[in-house]
């Protein structure tokens, strides 16, 4: 018999017999010509070893289980962790209805033997048995049911076929249903001597061969149904986007989390900055204080919208920050450890401004900090909430007297004179008194990027410990903070502590591989209850897909999204998400060049024509 004719069936013993009768002899020569190649011959595996516990198919293991028993109550979705494992497996689910009238009969014959067995052991005077009483109950109950039409009762057979290169890969896979399956009381067993038609039966043709069966009810079938969409619709929170396996509201509040830190990760011109602005806008709805440190000026307009304040940092900008402003002690915060922690975080500064110290440079900045505070009577015995803080000009007069800072003290005259001087040696004069504030770094200097963010930082995380608010602090472009160990090691520790001062720690990068390097990286994201993946780069998503886990599935879906597409992680729950704002958020939060020149020239014609009315209202 042929290997087609073994998987695609035998063809009708009449149609063989006229076949016989009605062939031609064919001459040796014409078998080329005459032979016909049908699609089951294309379609036919080249080899086909028959075992008794599994099938060898072109070089290919195969082995086919069946569900023998069921718990007495299944949830929905039990299945879904099966279709959603990362291995090469067929599943198929064969239903078959069974007529009602018939079902009732063998229902009114078991529950009369149930019934019997009960009155049978109360005159025996024995204890009642609670499985022959739940039993009863539930017959009686699908009885009632079944006589209603509000049920029907199907025979179900759930058969499984897994593949590996051997028999010790079958061996794992099997292991690995086995396991999520028993853990539900869910039990498997192979199609021993029938591994053909377990073969048969999970292909799809339709044709149940192994006839292993359970009866169950409507809804315990209704379970069987694999695929499950997660549902981040909250009570409360704000709305993200549209679960697009549902087209259901992806609604959320971060704050109701055990922590309230996202991170997001995009290609660039994916939407991250887009679903940001958006975030910060239905945010400050729910009076939430919002602080961005803006590399590229892109919330400047959106600031501007909503009546907050913008501060351009840079060597010739108005705004200042003094970096050796002292934190207020909050009320169960010792002044000393408040004040011995300033000062760590401040040796980390110059760490980044003179491109590093040697262990003899950074003792001699510990003390001629301790020093400096000293001079202005700031010390741990001292009640310093009212004293004016140092400038770094100070520092540089107390460092000048000490030995071995000849070095230091050269690396340090930039900052202390010349243009330089007016980014860190003047008194501060920012106040982040506003429900958002923007801190732009769009024109400071390259090599001091990471110093600006660090200051910054450090003085939203001095400011907001001062008086405990809810906030979300967002970071764009987090990756120019992950490129020195303290400015990683500074923003991890918000990340880790912004949870008792009330405040939300959003970091926004495009450059997925100088985040992860970090040794800090992948401990922002596991200290990141939300997480938000937008459309990815080929040489990046290798990377997050080993971070985060994704199957290949997800991992191909974030490098086909469009922009505004991807997925959204909320704690264990996550779903594929589309970002999507109304008109007029759209026109507050828009980064595409086109639609800013649109806005603008649109602005500058309805002040023209209101300077032509006489600057009086103009209507459009």
């Amino acid at each position: 018999m042929s290997l087609s004719s073994l998987l695609f069936g035998k063809k009708d013993e009449k149609e063989k017999v006229e076949i016989k009768k009605t062939a031609v002899p064919v001459l040796p020569g014409e078998i080329y010509q005459t032979a016909k190649l049908e699609l089951q011959d294309i379609l036919a595996p080249a080899a086909l070893e028959v075992k008794s516990n599994h099938l060898k198919i072109s070089g290919k293991f195969a082995k086919t289980f069946f569900v023998m028993a069921y718990p007495r109550y299944i949830n929905d979705g039990w299945l879904a962790p099966i279709i959603n494992l990362d291995k090469v497996f067929d599943i198929a689910i064969h239903i078959h209805p069974i007529p009602t009238d018939k079902i009732l009969k063998k229902f009114k014959k078991k529950v009369a033997e149930v019934q019997s067995q009960i009155m049978d052991r109360e005159k025996k005077g024995l204890v009642r048995d609670p499985v022959l009483d739940t039993a009863y109950q539930d017959l009686e109950q699908l009885r009632d049911a079944l006589q209603q039409a509000r049920e029907k009762i199907f025979s179900i057979g759930l058969y499984i076929t897994i593949y590996g290169d051997d028999e010790d890969e079958l061996f794992a896979v099997e292991n690995e249903i086995r396991s999520i399956l028993e853990a539900k009381l869910i039990y498997l067993k192979p199609a021993l001597f029938q591994q053909v038609e377990g073969f048969f039966s999970v292909a799809p043709l339709g044709d149940d061969q192994l006839l292993v069966h359970t009866k169950l009810n409507t809804g315990p079938v209704s379970a069987f149904f694999p695929f499950m969409s997660s549902d981040l619709t909250d009570n409360k929170g704000i709305l993200y986007g549209i679960n697009r396996s549902n087209s259901g509201l992806v609604i959320f509040d971060r704050y109701s989390l055990p922590n309230y830190n996202s991170v997001t990760f995009a290609t660039s011109g994916a939407g991250k900055s887009y679903a940001t602005k958006l975030e910060i806008l239905r945010t400050m709805m729910f009076e939430t204080e919002v602080i961005v440190i803006d590399p590229e000026r892109e919330y400047e307009y959106l600031a501007e919208a909503v009546g907050g304040r913008y501060f351009n940092i840079s060597l010739s900008s108005e705004h200042h920050i003094n970096p050796f402003d002292v934190p207020v002690p909050a009320d169960d915060e010792d002044p000393a450890d408040v004040l011995r922690s300033h000062i760590i975080h401040l040796v980390g500064l110059f760490r980044i401004l003179l491109g590093g110290l040697t262990p003899e440079e950074d003792s001699i900045i510990d003390r001629a900090i301790t020093e400096t505070y000293a001079l202005k009577d700031i010390t741990a015995d001292n009640d310093y909430r009212d004293l004016e803080p140092p400038l770094m000009s100070d520092f540089e007069m107390v460092l000048s007297s000490m030995e071995g800072s000849e070095s230091l003290l050269t690396r340090l005259t930039k900052f202390t004179h010349g243009t330089w001087s007016g980014f860190i040696n003047q008194p501060s004069n920012v106040d982040i008194n506003k429900k958002l504030v923007v801190f732009s770094i769009r024109d400071m200097e390259d090599d001091l990027k990471p110093a600006a963010m660090y200051i910054i930082t450090n003085y939203i995380w001095n400011a907001v410990r001062k008086n405990i608010k809810k906030r979300l602090l967002v970071v764009d472009e987090a990756w120019i903070m992950m490129k020195t160990e303290d400015t990683a090691s500074f923003l991890f520790m918000i990340a880790k502590r912004g949870r008792k001062y009330y405040i939300g720690l959003s970091t926004i990068t495009q450059d997925v591989g100088d985040f992860v390097k970090s040794k800090y990286g992948v401990p922002i994201i596991t200290n990141s209850s939300l997480q938000l993946l937008l459309k990815q780069s080929p040489s990046a998503v290798d990377t997050l897909q080993e971070v985060f886990r994704l199957t290949d599935q997800e991992k191909y879906l974030l490098m086909e999204s469009s922009v505004g597409e991807g997925i959204f992680f909320a704690g264990l729950k996550h779903v594929a998400i589309k970002i999507i704002a109304s008109y007029t958020e759209d026109q507050i939060i828009t980064s595409d060049p086109a639609q800013l020149l649109s806005i603008k020239k649109a602005k500058e014609e309805r002040k023209k024509a209101m300077q032509e009315n006489g600057g009086g209202e103009f209507i459009n």
